[in-house]
């Protein structure tokens, strides 16, 4: 992944920065020949007008024939030192050389053929002579009105000091480019860096938590995104390791759940079956192993819920029921077993509430296990409290007891998975989450208020029947 950052930044980024880069390498030094050379033309037509006034004014104020005056201004050309001026026949062969450069007796003569064609009468040429130096030259053809070819003036020029000039120019713009590049690149690696050394770390510590190292962390290197993702992957990691610790905590609670009672049913059945045991034996045997029995299938229809829950298969079978019959059937299941622990049922039944959509089986198993929770978190002559209200077009169900209570840190976490607050009672930890699960599918809520050493009051609310939900019902 990390070889994969870098791969992509360079052939993306990098790249299309190189490649503008080399377009204004390129292009700067295409501008820049372009500027200089246009300079040596204007230089090179400059001369040519320069030249022609002055064989001009020679030829009025002087009384020297044509060929006298020409070959006077050519002798004293005024830009000979750096210009060669050349008189041309028809042929292109040269009749006047200006002096102070060395006349070139192979010079290519192509601007010469192509100012005779040229409309304009003019044409450039750039190229090397045989020396191997490169020159510029201009030629001009002078016609006479009728046309006909009068004379041919070529102009010559060294680019040597000029071709010095672009060279540097462009050894300017190639190291100023480079700055530029240099100044993007570094940064930009640093930067990068910056980003896979926490991720290289992120990947090693996901690894080893994958691994099942739930006590490593990541360093924060960084206030920003980076340093955000290594808080979430610290958090994870508690919270794996949480998990990890309640899921291990569920399992031996559960098999402690289950020893008990297959314990208890082992025990009696080994009793019942040495000799012939008497009827009180026999009948108390029967009715613990019933019991225990009864208490086996509640724990595993507990786990199967759970398990439907987290695979999203739970399936309600909804219809329109009396909520206060449900809680009466809950309370009717418990009551019995309240009094034998000596524990007071105080239950203020209502004379009548909205009926609500629901499935009946799921309502009463939610009532039936908070009064059961309410019953082994309170001791000997305690009370539970059970009140039905509406309010809003809300049911609440209130049961609350004079338990222990929970603890204020365990609160926020009662009703998550493998939870238990209090390792000591019986019970596999998933009621709650069961129950919490079962209210949402109602569109309802389940809320948990404790105070420890006091007690826990829990609230069921449930929405009351509306129209939308008989549309749901006749459909």
């Amino acid at each position: 992944m990390v070889k994969g950052i870098t791969k992509r930044w360079l052939l993306r980024y990098l790249s299309v920065t190189i490649a503008f880069m080399l377009f204004l390498i390129f292009g700067g030094s295409f501008a820049v020949k372009s500027y200089y050379y246009g300079i040596v033309k204007q230089d090179l037509i400059q001369a040519q007008k320069e030249f022609n006034s002055v064989y001009s004014n020679v030829m009025s104020e002087t009384k020297e024939t044509n060929d006298e005056a020409l070959s006077q201004c050519v002798k004293n050309f005024s830009e000979k030192n750096d210009i060669q001026l050349s008189v041309l026949n028809e042929n292109g062969d040269k009749t006047l050389v200006s002096d102070g450069f060395e006349p070139e007796t192979d010079l290519d003569m192509s601007d010469f053929s192509q100012a005779m064609t040229s409309p304009e009468n003019t044409a450039f040429w750039v190229g090397e002579i045989g020396s191997g130096e490169k020159v510029m030259s201009y030629t001009v053809v002078l016609r006479d009105n009728d046309g006909s070819f009068r004379q041919a003036f070529r102009f010559v020029t060294s680019l040597s000091e000029v071709d010095n000039k672009i060279l540097f120019a462009i050894l300017i713009l190639i190291t100023t480019v480079i700055v530029i590049l240099a100044s993007v690149v570094i940064p930009s690696l640093l930067f990068i860096e910056t980003i896979l050394k926490p991720v290289r770390e992120l990947r090693a510590t996901s690894r080893r938590i994958a691994q099942g190292d739930f006590e490593t962390r990541v360093e924060k290197m960084y206030d920003d995104e980076i340093g955000e993702l290594a808080d979430s992957i610290n958090h994870m990691s508690e919270e794996i390791k949480a998990s990890d610790r309640m899921k291990n905590d569920f399992i031996s609670s559960v098999s402690h759940e289950l020893r008990t009672p297959l314990t208890a049913i082992k025990g009696w059945a080994e009793t019942m079956s040495i000799g012939e045991p008497d009827p009180v034996t026999m009948n108390k045997g029967l009715s613990v192993i019933i019991k225990e029995t009864e208490r086996l299938t509640s724990m595993v229809e507990e786990l199967l819920d759970f398990s439907r829950i987290q695979n999203g298969r739970m399936v309600l079978v909804m219809d329109k029921i009396d909520l206060l019959a449900e809680l009466d059937e809950a309370v009717y299941m418990l009551r019995e077993r309240a009094a034998s622990e000596k524990k007071h049922f105080v239950y203020e039944e209502p004379r009548n509430i909205a009926p609500v959509l629901g499935d009946k089986n799921r309502l009463r198993q939610v009532f039936i296990n908070i009064i059961d929770n309410a019953l082994k978190y309170t001791p000997t002559g305690g009370v539970i409290g059970i009140q039905v209200n509406e309010e809003n077009d809300m049911i609440h169900v209130v049961i609350s007891d004079t338990g222990c209570g929970i603890a204020k840190e365990d609160l926020p976490r009662i009703k998550d998975k493998f939870y238990k607050a209090n390792k000591t009672v019986r019970g596999s930890g998933i009621g709650l989450a069961v129950a919490d699960e079962i209210m949402t599918l109602h569109k309802g809520k389940l809320e948990i208020e404790s105070t420890e050493d006091v007690g826990t009051t829990v609230t069921i609310s449930i929405p009351v029947l509306d129209h939308d939900d008989e549309e749901i019902l006749k459909n």
